[in-house]
């Protein structure tokens, strides 16, 4: 926290004061909180939170909804753009921003994402802006939100040279993924930028076997120039999350499992490189190995010649137990800052791919 003194100002958007204006929050009736949410969010309705122009940063983003509705968390889009740029720089799904994934709501707090107590959703990432800003909520579902609360804390008067990263993120899906090919959770990024995180879903679709191990895949980084092989390669998903020998339901500052549903076989992890920040000059592209560990027999019948199993660290070649190819349904969010203009996102999946299995 800085406490140097600044010419800047400090504002707020709600739905009270949508457009942040200086002495007018608190007015409805009569000042005794007479409009605290947008009541409701209709479906097919795209609402703008907060359109400024000018230099500033937004501080904090604050929002929360009628909890147990996984439809509402999936379908209701949060999008924001840069400096009037006409495509957005995020795109992500309520639930998935906020750092679970599948619709679900779990309690997670960390410096930057998060679900407190499951049901208050929270963003600290700092996000400058040069020119202007615009954040908005589009209701894609097919029901109405009866009530959606929100606050987003901004300064104005920021000076930002240029340097200045943007914050981006993005949203994907693969249902199933295809198998023998690495998941992506990240391409097309053109710039210099930074990356600083991911949430990472995992649709276990072969569940009832709970003895086979999802989670062998590597995390891998492709760096600028980088083609065939990656410059950064992790040794698995609970390893890339900070744990070993598979996870437990956990939640740190920067790493962690929030979620782990065996009985559907839903799973939710998140990543941030608080201190391991990950640096581009040219571009990234980051994949999700598709790997899995367990009994070969088990493999060998269940994958066929699909399969493709490989010897695991610390067994014999011919060993019972392996590692072998998986095709699973995944989905992420990617948290990066870059330097504008933003390259256009893959296209959203729609409804239907969205809510498959959720």
């Amino acid at each position: 926290m800085n406490y140097t003194l600044k010419e800047i100002k400090s504002c707020s958007a709600t739905a009270e004061n949508p457009d942040a204006l200086s002495g007018q929050g608190g007015k409805a009736n009569n000042g005794r909180k007479g409009c605290p949410c947008v009541e409701p969010l209709a479906a097919g309705v795209t609402k703008t939170l907060l359109h400024k122009l000018g230099s500033g940063t937004i501080r904090k983003i604050w929002c929360t909804i009628p909890p147990e509705h996984p439809e509402h968390l999936r379908n209701l889009i949060l999008r924001m753009y840069w400096d009037g740029q006409e495509i957005p720089s995020v795109e992500v799904p309520l639930g998935d921003f906020f750092g679970i994934a599948h619709g679900r709501q779990k309690n997670m707090v960390t410096p930057y994402v998060g679900m407190q107590d499951a049901k208050g959703f929270n963003c600290f990432i700092p996000m400058p802006f040069q020119k202007e800003v615009m954040i908005s909520i589009e209701n894609d579902s097919e029901t109405d939100v009866d009530m959606f609360f929100y606050q987003i804390d901004f300064t104005l008067g920021d000076t930002h040279d240029e340097n200045t990263g943007y914050f981006h993120a993005q949203f994907r899906r693969e249902n199933p993924c295809e198998i023998k090919k690495d998941y992506t959770v990240l391409d097309g990024v053109k710039g210099r930028g930074i990356y600083i995180g991911t949430v990472l879903g995992i649709h276990n679709l072969y569940y009832d076997h709970l003895q086979e191990w999802w989670g062998e895949g590597e995390v891998k980084y492709y760096l600028d120039d980088d083609e065939e092989f990656p410059t950064i390669c992790g040794t698995g998903l609970e390893d890339y999350i900070g744990g070993g020998w598979g996870t437990n339901e956990i939640c740190t500052p920067y790493q962690g499992a929030p979620l782990l549903d065996d009985k559907q076989g839903l799973y939710s992890l998140y990543r941030f490189h608080h201190a391991d920040p990950i640096y581009f000059q040219k571009n990234i592209k980051v994949t999700v190995q598709q790997l899995g560990s367990g009994e070969r027999k088990w493999a060998e019948a269940f994958y066929g010649d699909k399969g493709g199993c490989y010897k695991a660290a610390g067994c014999p070649e011919d060993s019972h137990l392996c590692l072998f190819e998986r095709s699973d349904d995944y989905c992420s969010v990617a948290y990066w800052y870059q330097e504008l203009p933003t390259n256009p996102f893959p296209e959203l999946p729609d409804r239907k791919r969205r809510m498959e299995g959720i």
